[in-house]
């Protein structure tokens, strides 16, 4: 089991970071240089909804690689590090930037919200490029 971790381990971060590069660098803007606007603001939303998920499966993986989860685990494998510290904050990133700015940012769009939808894309995308980075920095570790 331990070996399929690893293995796991290695590969899981190059294609999450593969994934995410995909979707800010070709995906959204394909959409926006083809489609008119509101259609590709739906495309886009719909990918984000789709990598938002992805990306917590991905770090849960991640996070129990790191962990070394299962019954023969040994206790000094548990200790918070690196390989654990980066895909916790991916994981932040995700919940902060999708989970929860989402909500906020549809408020926006009716003009209810305390924030403009301006702002609050601005605050999501640092919030996917810290991510993107996070991962980087786990896949650099992990190659």
């Amino acid at each position: 089991m331990d070996k399929v971790l690893t293995r796991v381990g290695r590969m899981l971060p190059g294609f999450w970071l593969g994934f995410l590069i995909c979707i800010a660098l070709v995906a959204a803007p394909a959409a926006f240089a083809t489609l008119q606007r509101a259609d590709a603001a739906r495309v886009v939303a719909w990918l984000f909804a789709h990598e938002a998920p992805s990306s917590l499966v991905m770090g849960a993986l991640m996070v129990m690689v790191a962990r070394r989860v299962g019954p023969a685990a040994p206790v000094d494998r548990v200790r918070f590090g690196a390989d654990l510290a980066l895909p916790l904050g991916a994981v932040f990133c995700t919940v902060a930037g999708y989970y929860g700015l989402q909500p906020m940012m549809v408020q926006a769009r009716e003009g209810t919200g305390a924030w403009t939808f301006g702002q609050l894309h601005a605050v999501s995308l640092g919030l996917f490029g810290l991510k993107i980075l996070l991962v980087a920095a786990l896949a650099w570790r992990k190659a």
